[in-house]
């Protein structure tokens, strides 16, 4: 199967300084067809206002990736982390055993990122945050794991059954990826790509769509435009 999910379909808040398009049921927004996705629990876009963001908060159990499109997030918790990711970079957040932080956007124009929320494997793992800059170029033309819970190298750790990768390709680019048939996701954070597999129909998502896939050994990317993919793939849940 693959299914387009299309941007302006997804469920939307809008505080003013937060703007926000949820993939995946979330806060205010609920769609019991769209609670996860395997081990993928939430997938969010969110737009932050210059001098705004999230105020201290807590979080617990929950593999928390956040890859930033635009601008630059601020990170503080209360383990005494504190850093800064900009756009193309991730932080990791294991919640864990429990981890109260603040995340603001410093910069003097809008944040825009995406959050994304994977369940663990282990619970009650000692709370961590990690940010890693990764070569832009190594990205180029493939899907780069940058988060994973199955030891690739290079990846920042996670409690997870389930990796995020990102690549981008030059218009016209193609690319395979394996899947084993496991459950995954995948958005272009920028561009248009074509999605092929066997025995679907292909499907063409613009920047910012979702696009769910399962039970395909493979899957094939062409990019129509000049893009940027983020994809998550998990195992199922039992």
């Amino acid at each position: 199967m693959i299914e387009l999910r299309p941007f302006a379909r997804l469920g939307k808040s809008d505080h003013g300084w937060l703007k926000a398009n949820f993939h995946f049921s979330f806060a205010e927004y609920r769609d019991p067809a769209r609670v996860h996705w395997g081990a993928l629990r939430v997938w969010n876009n969110d737009r932050i206002a210059p001098g705004t963001g999230f105020p201290p908060h807590p979080h617990r159990d929950m593999e928390i990736v956040t890859y930033v499109m635009k601008g630059a997030i601020t990170h503080e918790d209360h383990l005494g982390n504190r850093g800064r990711t900009e756009a193309g970079q991730i932080q990791v957040m294991s919640a864990g055993q429990g981890i109260r932080h603040a995340e603001y956007n410093r910069e003097s124009d809008e944040t825009e990122l995406f959050q994304i929320w994977v369940l663990p494997n282990r619970e009650g793992v000692p709370a961590r945050w990690e940010t890693v800059p990764f070569p832009a170029e190594a990205r180029d033309g493939r899907l780069v794991p940058l988060a994973s819970g199955r030891g690739d190298a290079g990846a920042i750790p996670l409690h997870a059954d389930a990796s995020l990768r990102a690549g981008t390709l030059k218009a016209g680019q193609t690319l395979r990826q394996a899947l084993a048939g496991k459950p995954a996701y995948l958005v272009p954070a920028r561009g248009r790509v074509e999605v092929r597999g066997a025995g679907a129909a292909p499907v063409v998502a613009n920047a910012r769509d979702g696009v769910a896939v399962v039970d395909q050994e493979e899957i094939e990317l062409v990019a129509l435009e000049d893009s940027e993919i983020v994809l998550v793939e998990t195992d199922r849940l039992n």
